[in-house]
């Protein structure tokens, strides 16, 4: 599948026109298949056997050859981080823009640049820059999400709701670390295409690599900061715990304190001498209750003035 940069993207036409000419620009994008790749390669004279090194590690990544740059994208899952990632080849020289693809991820975001984007200074850098643009789209939206689901678990946990689960937490600031190494990996390459070694880019055009740069940087700083505030979620709850462990223990603690004197008086009486004259008095029982309800009471009246009741 093949595209010329005009205005806007433009379908190579399946019969030649005869104005063709008028609107046929320099620079192309071609979507191909690994398999068309292997069948057509020699028709874009790239002089290069294969559109880059493949790697174990799926990361996103450009490197400079002499007559190309070729890279891989290994794009996050957004919807499900634990997910695969999208993966595909390309590869660049002055006249455009190549992609390896099995997967139609290049080609689904390409067909949504070709229905929303017009330009007034058509080029190959331009291109690059919305394509690039695409990936991180929905990212902004994404973590503003996932700040409001923090807010309320922070809420929650303030408010001692019951039930606060910290999962999500976790998966959260998981997700943000992954999103963080990609924003990495995408600096990378934009750094080494706006360096421009093989002079392949109008140097004028360099500018929308340097927003693109620009716009990275905001999305992983915004990035550690949502990290960084789910780490203090996930101590806020641990904290949250410990306080409600430490009541339990104290509340434990006290119902042992006051019944300590209690067993003691049921031991000692509960030795059965022969000469134990509270055995045989008519009112040893009921000084014996009295005497537990005693201690009882002065016991929690001492706790509460202490304030650990």
């Amino acid at each position: 599948m093949l595209f010329y940069i005009n205005e806007h993207i433009i379908r190579k036409p399946k019969k030649r026109q005869k104005r063709q000419s008028k609107y046929r620009p320099k620079q192309y994008v071609a979507i191909l298949t690994k398999a068309e790749w292997s069948e057509q390669k020699e028709y874009f004279s790239l002089g290069m056997d294969v559109p880059h090194r493949e790697t174990e590690k799926s990361i996103s990544q450009a490197e400079v050859n002499y007559s190309s740059i070729t890279g891989t994208f290994a794009i996050p899952n957004r919807k499900d981080f634990s997910q695969p990632e999208a993966r595909f080849s390309f590869v660049i020289d002055e006249r455009g823009i190549i992609f390896i693809d099995d997967s139609n991820i290049a080609k689904e975001m390409i067909t949504k640049i070709k229905n929303t984007k017009v330009w007034k200074l058509p080029s190959l850098e331009r291109f690059i820059y919305d394509f690039l643009d695409q990936i991180v789209s929905a990212d902004q939206r994404l973590m503003v999400s996932y700040e409001r689901q923090l807010d309320n678990i922070e809420r929650s946990i303030f408010k001692n709701h019951e039930g606060i689960k910290i999962k999500p937490v976790n998966t959260i600031r998981n997700n943000m670390r992954d999103l963080r190494i990609h924003y990495e990996q995408l600096l990378d390459m934009a750094e080494l295409f706006e360096e421009n070694e093989n002079n392949f880019f109008i140097p004028e055009n360099l500018r929308y690599f340097r927003l693109f740069i620009n716009k990275i940087e905001r999305l992983r700083d915004y990035s550690n900061s949502i990290c960084e505030q789910a780490i203090q979620v996930r101590d806020l709850f641990k904290t949250h715990l410990d306080i409600k462990q430490n009541k339990i223990i104290t509340i434990l603690t006290i119902i042992t304190t006051i019944f300590m004197p209690l067993t003691l008086i049921v031991g000692w009486y509960g030795m059965n001498f022969e000469h134990m004259p509270e055995l045989k008095s008519e009112w040893g029982y009921p000084a014996v209750i009295a005497l537990c309800l005693l201690i009882t009471v002065c016991s929690v009246l001492f706790f509460k003035k202490k304030k650990w009741l």
